[in-house]
């Protein structure tokens, strides 16, 4: 069974950095889509970043600039390089993982992803 494992997660002041880190296990696919989604209580799951294994790499607009995704292969382990963070970045952060490669990049439909990690809190003071 693939497993997700995200840590990183943390308090910080408003223009703040924090890098998430989510250790993938017993993944076997050369193909993937990698994605961090964030949700805070009574909202819904908001994807924000998306990398697949062909190269692309895309973001929502909230956070375009500021925050960088990226994949060590070699330590199976996807991050989320944070800056300028702003406290309405606060929210439960997941990675999600999905064998099977888009024709676009901007992949953020719940459903589109098979596997989930159990999440890191961030949280943001101003």
């Amino acid at each position: 069974q693939v497993q997700l494992v995200e840590s990183g997660g943390g308090t910080v002041q408003a223009g703040g950095s924090l890098r998430l880190s989510c250790v993938v296990s017993r993944y076997t696919s050369s193909r993937y889509r990698m994605a961090w989604f964030r949700q805070v209580p009574g909202k819904e799951r908001e994807g924000i970043a998306v990398m697949d294994s062909d190269g692309r790499t895309c973001y929502a607009d909230s956070v375009r600039g500021r925050f960088t995704i990226s994949k060590d292969n070699a330590k199976n382990t996807l991050y989320l390089q944070m800056n300028s963070l702003k406290p309405e970045d606060t929210a439960m952060y997941h990675c999600a993982a999905e064998p099977w490669v888009a024709p676009v990049c901007w992949v953020v439909v719940v459903e589109s992803y098979r596997y989930w990690g159990q999440g890191t809190q961030v949280t943001v003071s101003s």
